[in-house]
């Protein structure tokens, strides 16, 4: 069920993100930036089923609309052009971007009021988690 995911989310905590950032292959001055950056991820979805995830910050805001098993193009927050596809595989969204040869998984759930996205790419896992704003 994807509604459980409708709504705005606000980050509070970040976990292992630079290390993240730095298997993707981001370069230093944008993971400083992405270090900085506490954005809101913003859920929602329409009567097609097409669902739109925003992620805003007062440094950078990015939106993605897709419907879930669908490949689209994507332009990452750092400027990666991917093939994304979004799943949902047992209550979680899983959004896969493939580039270049490479591939990297974010997996997110709600659980006990929060949502919690996991970021991995090879062995490096990142977690961020995000609180329900009212």
């Amino acid at each position: 069920m994807v509604e459980k995911f409708v709504g705005t989310w606000r980050m509070v905590s970040s976990e292992n993100f630079d290390d993240y950032m730095k298997a993707l292959g981001v370069g230093f001055a944008t993971r400083r930036v992405g270090n900085m950056a506490k954005p809101n991820l913003l859920f929602s979805v329409d009567d097609q089923g097409i669902i739109c995830m925003k992620s805003q910050s007062t440094l950078k805001t990015t939106e993605v609309k897709f419907k879930l098993n669908e490949e689209f193009d994507e332009t990452t927050a750092d400027d990666r052009k991917t093939k994304t596809i979004v799943t949902l595989e047992n209550g979680k969204l899983v959004q896969k971007q493939s580039w270049d040869g490479k591939d990297t998984i974010l997996e997110r759930e709600v659980a006990d009021g929060k949502l919690i996205a996991k970021c991995m790419m090879g062995k490096v896992v990142a977690v961020r988690t995000y609180v329900k704003e009212a």
